[in-house]
């Protein structure tokens, strides 16, 4: 049977994540629902990274086995036109059956959104903090970031994984305009790797921790000892790479 990997948008502001769940409205169930019944066949998704409730995507990643679908372009039409107006296809292509979206990726990347001032298009698809920050020190807490590889300090508890281990790519803050942008791209993510990470760089910023405090937050390996996690509206899951040759 064909494997097909599917790229989805969506504003995750209504949803309790990314995975399906037994108290709420996910992602993954809404267009599992969908698909199935324009494909008239039970479906099963598996997305490449579990966004938590409230976090949004730029680009997911999911995969599909289903019956060889013959207009790939029609398929993707209807879809959209049948999901509802928070989740959009935007891409659908096949790939080698063994391939998978969640361990075959190379990098998935995050952006973290800050809103300096009051504005109503960026209201609920940011953390607004209107008070004085140190970005140097908080850009010096990102390249601090870069040099680790152990994240146990800020992953959630009782998170089922092997290790803790993540090799970051890049970190780094950005000003855009009145937006104060935090961009991170790694292998692998931790959950709520990401938000914590923010949570204790504002504390930097806000001159409530100093990078040796930092470094102490890695080698405790404790959670307890990093900031608090940033909101989940502020995140979006921007990116997920995959090597070229996957695609049929």
């Amino acid at each position: 049977m064909p494997r097909y990997f599917i790229e989805i948008s969506y504003n995750g502001a209504n949803y309790g994540g990314w995975q399906i769940q037994a108290n709420s409205s996910s992602v993954q169930s809404c267009i599992q629902e969908v698909m199935s019944k324009i494909l008239r066949q039970p479906i099963s998704i598996m997305g490449s990274s579990r966004t938590d409730a409230g976090v949004h995507a730029l680009h997911q990643v999911a995969q599909v086995d289903s019956e060889a679908i013959e207009d790939l372009e029609q398929f993707i039409f209807l879809m959209n036109r049948a999901l509802p107006p928070s989740i959009s296809i935007l891409g659908m292509y096949q790939v080698a059956t063994e391939t998978q979206a969640r361990f075959d990726a190379l990098s998935r990347s995050y952006r973290y959104v800050i809103c300096r001032r009051k504005d109503p298009f960026w209201y609920k698809q940011s953390w607004e903090w209107f008070g004085k920050l140190d970005i140097e020190s908080m850009q010096k807490a990102a390249e601090l970031i870069q040099k680790e590889d152990d994240f146990e300090a800020f992953s959630k508890i009782h998170t089922q994984v092997n290790h803790f281990r993540c090799n970051i790519h890049s970190a780094a803050w950005r000003q855009d305009g009145h937006l104060l942008l935090f961009e991170i791209t790694a292998n692998r993510f931790l959950r709520g790797m990401v938000r914590g990470l923010v949570g204790t760089m504002m504390a930097v910023g806000k001159g409530r921790l100093n990078l040796d405090d930092l470094e102490s937050i890695f080698k405790s390996k404790d959670r307890k000892k990093a900031g608090e996690n940033a909101p989940a509206n502020g995140l979006f899951l921007t990116k997920v790479d995959y090597p070229s040759s996957i695609r049929i």
